[in-house]
């Protein structure tokens, strides 16, 4: 599976980042223990099998940087008594914009992510209990802004990352 993958500026990063260990010092499920090149912060604009970099694609990413701004927590199953704690981001104009042209750019994407049907965040952990989701909302700060900088495509069979756009 093959992801496109908006990053961030670093005073962003390092935000989502604290907020990884902040988690892992409260002793919290967090993405802080995955310390891969792979695992950086990110939001998924596309899932799929059949992306591949194009100079369509890196076009669709032309209105980089966007600023983003957070809208609180949002939290997925992951299974039975198993969830996702992520920050959710305000879907304005220019990020749905943003979406749609790699969309256009890169058919065939996974339903979760195409237009209408994506929920952009930032995932923060993964694999809490329903405890662990009430305690790591009280231990995570407000977060308003940030800025999103460039895109890559993720390869989680390749184990590979290829930058399409940075602004």
């Amino acid at each position: 599976m093959r992801s496109l993958e908006l990053t961030f500026d670093e005073a962003t990063d390092a935000a989502i980042r604290a907020d990884w260990t902040a988690l892992a010092a409260a002793g919290l499920p967090s993405l802080a223990s995955h310390t891969s090149e792979s695992n950086r912060p990110h939001i998924s604009v596309a899932v799929g099998t059949d992306l591949e970099p194009s100079d369509a694609l890196a076009a669709a990413f032309g209105s980089l940087p966007l600023t983003l701004r957070f809208a609180g927590f949002v939290s997925f199953p992951a299974g039975r008594g198993s969830f996702v704690l992520a920050r959710s981001v305000v879907v304005s104009r220019a990020l749905l914009g943003l979406h749609a042209a790699v969309h256009e750019a890169q058919p065939g994407a996974l339903e979760l992510t195409l237009p209408d049907r994506w929920t952009p965040h930032v995932t923060l952990a993964r694999r809490l209990t329903a405890e662990q989701l009430a305690a790591a909302l009280g231990v995570l700060p407000v977060a308003s802004a940030g800025l999103m900088t460039g895109a890559r495509l993720w390869d989680n069979l390749t184990r590979t990352l290829v930058t399409v756009a940075r602004a």
